[in-house]
């Protein structure tokens, strides 16, 4: 599988992955849970290089979800651990290839040293224009369809908006994503299929690719094979065929 075989005038706008496979990884070769977390730390900068190259503006990897926080203190410590790292490390490939760093989530339950250092990064990034990469940290979908809930009701309570006002584009500016398109392709490694509490609202109308591929062996190769797959598909958002054509 090599770029050749992509049509670059049909690129997903919004790439969204579900990074999954690091624990079993790294229990197949033996080894410690921590190990597929670190190896898994290359297929993200792989995987963030060739997006980069494709043309594709918009790259979200779910990264640590709301849920995650209830795994084994020692994985949690070294997933903050290596995210410090991955950010000191990677600002200069960022900086390289002009692609600008964000985040969704509830970043104010982050260690105070992997905010700082996030927020820091987000900074220094903020005026590259190649490409967004988003970084869904201590993330849950839930949870931010319940923040627009609430922000909304404020300002209805408050007469800041009406009630009759309230659209898709209102709920849109009130979650973490407001300046983001809706997801056009969600891949999700490991064999599993299953959403996770993964961006709800924004995948309505996005195709999906599941591969049985664990996380750090994901390559380049199978990046273009999603890619591929979904170019091959048509996409009706709730029309017929004959109408899009």
């Amino acid at each position: 599988m090599s770029i050749e075989n992509i049509d670059t005038k049909k690129l997903p706008k919004h790439l969204a992955i579900i990074m999954d496979g690091n624990g079993r990884w790294a229990k197949q070769k033996g080894l410690l849970r921590a190990l597929g977390h670190e190896n898994g730390t290359k297929s993200v900068k792989a995987t963030v290089e060739s997006c980069a190259k494709l043309g594709i503006e918009n790259l979200t990897l779910y990264a640590f979800s709301t849920e995650n926080w209830n795994r084994p203190k020692l994985e949690v410590d070294t997933l903050m651990k290596l995210l410090i790292a991955s950010l000191k490390k990677e600002l200069e490939t960022l900086q390289k290839n002009n692609i600008q760093l964000n985040s969704i989530g509830n970043i104010d339950l982050l260690p105070s040293k992997a905010k700082k250092e996030l927020e820091a990064v987000i900074e220094k990034t903020k005026n590259n224009t190649r490409m967004t990469l988003t970084l869904a940290l201590s993330y849950g979908a839930r949870e931010e369809l319940l923040n627009a809930v609430k922000k909304i009701s404020d300002k209805v309570k408050n007469n800041i908006i009406s009630l009759d006002s309230i659209d898709e584009s209102i709920i849109n500016q009130h979650l973490y994503t407001h300046n983001l398109p809706d997801v056009d392709l969600v891949i999700r490694t490991s064999g599993e299929h299953r959403i996770s509490n993964f961006l709800l609202w924004q995948i309505a109308y996005a195709e999906f690719y599941f591969t049985d591929v664990l996380w750090p062996d994901f390559k380049e190769d199978d990046l273009y094979q999603a890619i591929i797959s979904y170019q091959k598909r048509e996409r009706r958002f709730g029309k017929t065929s004959e109408q899009i054509k």
